[in-house]
């Protein structure tokens, strides 16, 4: 059994359970959905490790890396709904229309200057910083998704980042 057919038949023996597992955790469809994404994008990377899909040894691991990716996304969306305590303080008052244009120029400066240092750089090394930096993707998952090493995913944005910090 090739890995192509290993991650069908694991997908179709236990998409469903762990949907189930990942919606326990996270009380929300569409998060328990995102959660068995991950899940399977996590066990892609290690497919050559599993064994025959409906060993309980599999089962296990599978079950380990939804409750693991279920709980770190819980954990994320704790955090993310955390209120200050001055909420009512901040959105309470009216926004004053000078600083709104002064914050927007200051934005739109900030972006010409990161436009500016990303010219400093190939197609391939601006896309490596962009899906790192502003996407927020793991070196493993742009290195999947531009058919590249991780390791040279690394050290492309190790030198990217060189590249654009020089004067």
């Amino acid at each position: 059994m090739n890995d192509r057919e290993k991650l069908a038949e694991l997908y179709r023996l236990y998409e469903k359970p762990l949907y189930y597992i990942a919606l326990a955790i996270l009380h929300q469809h569409e998060q328990a959905e995102d959660a068995v994404s991950d899940a399977f994008y996590k066990i892609i990377r290690h497919i050559h490790k599993i064994g025959q899909p409906d060993s309980p040894e599999t089962k296990q691991y599978m079950i380990a890396v939804i409750r693991s990716v279920s709980i770190n996304q819980y954990r994320r969306n704790s955090r993310n709904r955390e209120i200050p305590a001055d909420f009512d303080e901040e959105f309470s008052h009216v926004p004053d229309p000078v600083n709104e244009i002064e914050e927007r120029q200051k934005r739109f400066s900030l972006r010409e200057k990161i436009n500016e240092l990303l010219s400093r750089l190939n197609e391939t090394d601006q896309n490596i910083v962009l899906l790192h930096c502003e996407q927020g993707m793991p070196f493993g998952a742009i290195a999947h998704e531009l058919n590249m090493k991780e390791s040279t995913v690394r050290k492309r944005f190790e030198r990217a980042r060189k590249r654009m910090t020089k004067e």
